[in-house]
């Protein structure tokens, strides 16, 4: 007879399990070594960025673009989340001081289009007004 493996009810991942002389799972996660890992890779990217700066990306795109892609993706947040109904949960004054704000932000470049909003505008114009 075959024992099933147990799964988490929440997750419906397998848990680890004693093996079959009775050890005790390994304290270090596959998660943890995953994390430290990340974080080994990407403070060697950061070194590579900072002492060769964008030349440091420029040969992987021109050589395999494909593999740079992928590169980008994985470092990507696997989960976003995202409240699209932020705005129902404020209180009409920090609507308000939201809407002022992003009046702030938008002038200078509305000021840079052309008067018909058909012209692109000048950003680098409109972000040193």
């Amino acid at each position: 007879m075959t024992v099933k493996p147990a799964k988490d009810p929440k997750t419906g991942r397998f848990l680890p399990r004693a093996g079959g002389d009775g050890a005790v799972p390994r304290t270090r996660t596959r998660k943890a070594v995953r994390t430290k890992l990340g974080e080994l890779f990407l403070e060697d990217m950061l070194s590579a960025w900072e002492s060769r700066g964008a030349a440091a990306i420029h040969a992987p795109i021109e050589k395999n673009p494909n593999d740079f892609l992928k590169t980008i993706a994985a470092l990507m947040p696997k989960d976003v989340t995202i409240n699209p109904n932020q705005m129902g949960e404020m209180t009409d004054e920090q609507l308000l001081e939201r809407i002022r704000k992003l009046d702030q932000t938008i002038r200078p470049f509305l000021a840079a289009s052309g008067a018909d909003g058909t012209d692109d505008g000048d950003r680098a114009a409109a972000e040193n007004q």
